[in-house]
């Protein structure tokens, strides 16, 4: 039972609604265009739930290999650092699911094409290059970007793409709100461990920059990301939503006096709901597309 305990910490499951949030944002678009096929979009949310356990298993792995997680940290138990897992067996696990998503990505072809692969291989670095590599990008001042591209940019347009066959420059706009949410999860997290990854040289934007500024960016971040989906779904719908947008923004300024109020363990929390409120309110526009409400 440890172990089983173990593997379902290191999958991170409070951080991964953040991969299903894109998906279910480019699901009320695509129900809103009236032609979309569904199982594509039904194999574009495997695919990034496995993308991002993969990930998630490779930053676990590898920061243990650098040395950079420590037994006792703030954040939640590391089962590799903590001795409750093998690092082999993690890094058996990181290409096992890897190779999932890789499967799943390629039964895509189908709707998409053959160009898919090289996404596909993009995708796949990039799970990687977060952590390891000459230049890894968690520890360089670039997880946050990497976020707005692998859990905003690429899962929005591509599933509105393969599920209806077309681009749009709403969901383009859509996918940047998506993108700046789930930077906001990164962004608990290494506000949370800022003393730990200075300790072991880790460049985060939150040690280069600090604690204020990145709190600031955190609000910022979040109000900018709300009220950039409104617009871009008022213009797409002919929908007026203002109390869901004030709803929102409201729970966006919550979280910010979360954050600046509190410290070490007690932010874990805060992290869990920093990624909920992003899933609630890709969630709300879907429930808006489906039941066609206009005025709320």
């Amino acid at each position: 039972m440890k172990a089983v305990k173990a593997w379902i910490e290191a999958m991170r499951l409070r951080t991964l609604p953040v991969s299903v949030a894109g998906v279910f944002c480019a699901f009320a678009f695509a129900h809103l265009d009236g032609s979309a096929q569904w199982l594509p979009g039904w194999l574009c949310l495997l695919f990034a739930v496995l993308a991002q356990i993969s990930s998630n298993f490779a930053n676990e792995y590898y920061d243990f290999k650098a040395g950079l997680d420590k037994a006792g940290r703030v954040g939640p138990r590391r089962g590799v650092t903590e001795g409750d897992l093998s690092a082999r067996a993690m890094r058996n696990a990181t290409f096992g699911v890897l190779a999932l998503a890789c499967a799943v990505g390629c039964s895509l072809i189908y709707w998409g094409g053959y160009w898919l692969i090289a996404l596909g291989l993009m995708i796949a670095i990039g799970v990687l290059a977060y952590s390891a590599g000459p230049y890894p990008l968690s520890r360089h001042g670039l997880g946050e970007a990497a976020v707005i591209m692998f859990f905003g940019i690429i899962p929005v347009n591509m599933t509105y793409y393969l599920m209806c066959g077309r681009w749009s420059t709403d969901v383009a706009i859509a996918s940047l709100s998506m993108g700046l949410l789930g930077a906001n999860v990164l962004i608990v997290n290494n506000y949370r461990d800022v003393n730990d990854d200075r300790e072991v040289g880790k460049i985060t934007l939150c040690v280069k920059w600090g604690r204020k500024a990145m709190s600031v960016i955190y609000l910022v971040n979040g109000l900018v990301a709300i009220v950039m989906m409104a617009e871009v779904w008022n213009a797409a719908s002919d929908a007026k939503i203002i109390s869901i947008v004030g709803f929102f923004l409201y729970l966006q300024i919550c979280l910010y006096v979360r954050l600046v109020r509190n410290d070490g363990a007690k932010l874990n929390r805060l992290l869990g709901a920093t990624a909920g409120i992003m899933l609630l309110f890709a969630l709300t526009f879907l429930f808006v597309s489906i039941f066609k409400i206009t005025n709320l």
